[in-house]
């Protein structure tokens, strides 16, 4: 958040910078070592595509968690975030390709608090669809 926005400056309304994230097959491995999440869904495409899957896909909190980057990048200070939640509505397909899927974070304040917090939406879009559901931060102003 910019330095000079302040908490009677804060409407509801009120848009945060917009983030695009490519997430690689690179990341989903990288994720998996460092969250000891080595399901083959988030890697191995014939696994994937046997149990009902369009092919491998991303983690939900990985997915999450660059929900939470686009707040707390915007905040510019990690330790303001508060609380985060979201639903996982849709999965993210990673193709092995080497360019991945194209993650599409907006945001939007939903709430100013009299105690000098707010809501903020997120809203997570991969191919023209949501991905998150309910996706909502609380942030210390």
């Amino acid at each position: 958040m910019s330095e000079t926005v302040t908490e009677a400056e804060l409407k509801v309304g009120d848009e945060l910078p917009p983030l695009s994230v490519r997430v690689t097959r690179d990341q989903l491995v990288r994720y998996a070592g460092a969250s000891l999440d080595f399901n083959p869904i988030h890697w191995n495409e014939r696994f994937a595509t046997e149990v009902g899957l369009p092919g491998v896909i991303a983690h939900g909190m990985l997915t999450m968690a660059l929900g939470g980057r686009l707040v707390t990048g915007w905040l510019g200070d990690p330790g303001r975030l508060v609380e985060y939640g979201a639903r996982f509505t849709r999965p993210v397909v990673v193709p092995d390709d080497g360019s991945g899927a194209l993650v599409e974070f907006t945001g939007k304040v939903g709430e100013v608090r009299d105690d000098g917090t707010a809501r903020i939406d997120i809203t997570a879009k991969f191919e023209g669809r949501t991905v998150l559901g309910k996706a909502q931060a609380v942030v210390r102003l």
